[in-house]
C-alpha cells in the first residue's frame, strides 16, 4: 500500500472514530480532549461533531492553520506531561479524548503512549472513550466502528 493510500486510511479511521466515540459518551457529562494539535484538522472535526463540549488542546507549540485555532483558555502549552497533571489539579474531568502525540519514530511514540497512559487515566470519567493512533495501557480496549480495521486505531472505555 501507497504512504498515500496509508494515510487516507488513517485519516477516515481518525474521523470515524471520533464520530463513534462522540457518540459513545453522548450521556456523559464532560469535556472533550485532543491530544496533538498539529495543524487543527482533528480538532476542526471535533468541533464540528460536539459544538456543545468544551474541547482542551494540548501540544507543544501552536502552529495550527489560522481556522483551527483553540480559544485561549482551551489551549494547554507544553509538555503534555506538565499538561495532564495540571488538568488533573484542576480537576477537569473529560468524557472524550483523542491521542495524537508522536516524533515519528513507531518505537519511540509507542512507548510514550504508554508512558503517558496513567496520566491520562487520571482525568477521565468513568465510560469515557479515548480514539488513539497508538496503543494506550491501563484501559479496556473495545472494537470501534466497524469500518475501522483493527489495530489500524485505538479504542478504549474508561
Amino acid at each position: 500500500m501507497s504512504r498515500l493510500n496509508s494515510m487516507m486510511r488513517r485519516l477516515a479511521a481518525q474521523a470515524e472514530g471520533l464520530e463513534w466515540g462522540a457518540t459513545m459518551v453522548d450521556s456523559l457529562e464532560g469535556d472533550f480532549l485532543d491530544m496533538g494539535l498539529g495543524n487543527g484538522r482533528t480538532y476542526d472535526h471535533i468541533r464540528e461533531i460536539a459544538p456543545d463540549r468544551r474541547i482542551w488542546v494540548i501540544d507543544r507549540a501552536l502552529n495550527c492553520h489560522p481556522s483551527c485555532v483553540p480559544p485561549k483558555e482551551d489551549f494547554l502549552q507544553g509538555e503534555a506531561e506538565e499538561m495532564l497533571k495540571k488538568m488533573a489539579t484542576d480537576g477537569t474531568k473529560v468524557a472524550m479524548a483523542h491521542y495524537d502525540f508522536g516524533f515519528g519514530d513507531k518505537a519511540k511514540d509507542v512507548a510514550e503512549a504508554a508512558r503517558l497512559s496513567a496520566f491520562i487515566k487520571e482525568i477521565m470519567l468513568a465510560g469515557g472513550v479515548l480514539v488513539s493512533g497508538q496503543p494506550l495501557v491501563g484501559f479496556e480496549q473495545v472494537r470501534g466502528p466497524t469500518t475501522v480495521a483493527p489495530e489500524r486505531y485505538y479504542f478504549y472505555r474508561t
